[in-house]
């Protein structure tokens, strides 16, 4: 009996010591644990949102978000092809594509028009094509994909991760360094980043804002009172360019997007300040619109399609006045923007 009780201490005491050591042990996380700490980080992030709708592939047969999901890396880009801040960043998505394309990284372009002339797929097909675009590009002519994302500018740039988040977005030129750290942190590569492939651009210079000629974007006009082709003679300006000068002489017809030039000796004068002036305008048939600086003929424009035109190109920033005088009828003009 005194065996058996002896026994019995023994073994309690065993189970007391291992007891008391495997106490001390530190808790160790469960996989579905772990799996819901990592899924918590992730959602830090929104998720991607797919693309909706397009209208019509470049570069692809078909592509979505959701295929490459687990795949690859995807930059999302929204961008309009007559839009000069759109143009200056293309290179380096192009420098980015043929860099990263091999490595895990896939850039989908969405063309999300401002004009109505960018809802034309030939159109756009012909800037991809000048702009030597490689990647994969959809048409957002409803702007389905543009609402999703949220998006108010042209261009933006969306970073997705290899798990469908979103975890960088950047409104707007500048910052090619910060995204393509990012670009490299994402794919886990190294390397000398593409350097500046573009001229920069003098952001603490006052430069006269971008300018819209149609009525839905300016909707007041100072007017003489007429309208249809005896037109209308000046515009009211933003208030950040009130100290400017910018009318129409002649006859224009001013329509929901751009003025049109009625007839022959129509002219559009503006005091402004930078060192390059850019255009979008159209006509159906070629027309030549000379461009004047101070009075002085600068160049010749022969205006067909539509596009966005290079109208001045100096080094030196200043400020001048700007004629543009089309020789004839159907000259379109929607925008100016400066630099």
């Amino acid at each position: 009996m005194r065996r058996q009780i002896f026994l019995f201490m023994t073994l309690t005491a065993i189970a007391g010591v291992i007891y008391y050591f495997e106490a001390q042990k530190p808790e160790r996380a469960s996989p579905s644990a772990e799996t819901e700490v990592a899924t918590s980080v992730s959602k830090n992030y929104p998720r991607a949102r797919e693309l909706v709708s397009p209208e019509g592939f470049i570069n692809v047969d078909k592509i979505s978000i959701s295929e490459l999901v687990g795949k690859k890396v995807i930059l999302v880009d929204f961008w309009t092809y007559s839009c000069i801040n759109c143009q200056r960043t293309q290179p380096y998505l192009n420098a980015w594509y043929e860099k990263y394309g091999d490595q895990g990284l896939e850039i989908i372009g969405v063309h999300t028009p401002e004009f109505e002339f960018e809802k034309n797929l030939d159109n756009v097909r012909a800037a991809v094509a000048k702009a030597d675009i490689k990647y994969p590009v959809v048409q957002d002519n409803d702007r389905g994909t543009w609402q999703a994302y949220g998006n108010r500018y042209w261009p933006r740039k969306y970073l997705i991760d290899i798990d469908g988040y979103i975890v960088y977005d950047h409104i707007g030129e500048g910052g090619y360094e910060e995204t393509e750290k990012k670009i490299q942190e994402l794919l886990k590569v190294a390397g000398d980043l593409s350097g500046p492939l573009v001229e920069s651009i003098d952001r603490n210079m006052l430069l006269t804002p971008e300018i819209y000629f149609g009525a839905e974007r300016n909707r007041a006009y100072l007017g003489n009172g007429k309208s249809g082709a005896e037109g209308l003679q000046s515009f009211i300006l933003p208030a950040a360019i009130k100290s400017n000068v910018l009318y129409l002489s002649g006859d224009w017809q001013v329509n929901t997007e751009y003025a049109e030039s009625a007839g022959p000796g129509g002219k559009i004068v503006i005091r402004y300040q930078g060192n390059k002036v850019y255009m979008v305008a159209s006509s159906e048939r070629p027309v030549a619109v000379r461009i004047l600086r101070d009075g002085q003929l600068y160049k010749t424009i022969i205006v067909s399609s539509s596009d966005l035109y290079p109208v001045i190109d100096e080094a030196e920033y200043g400020e001048y006045t700007l004629e543009i005088a089309p020789g004839s009828a159907g000259f379109k003009i929607f925008t100016f923007t400066f630099g």
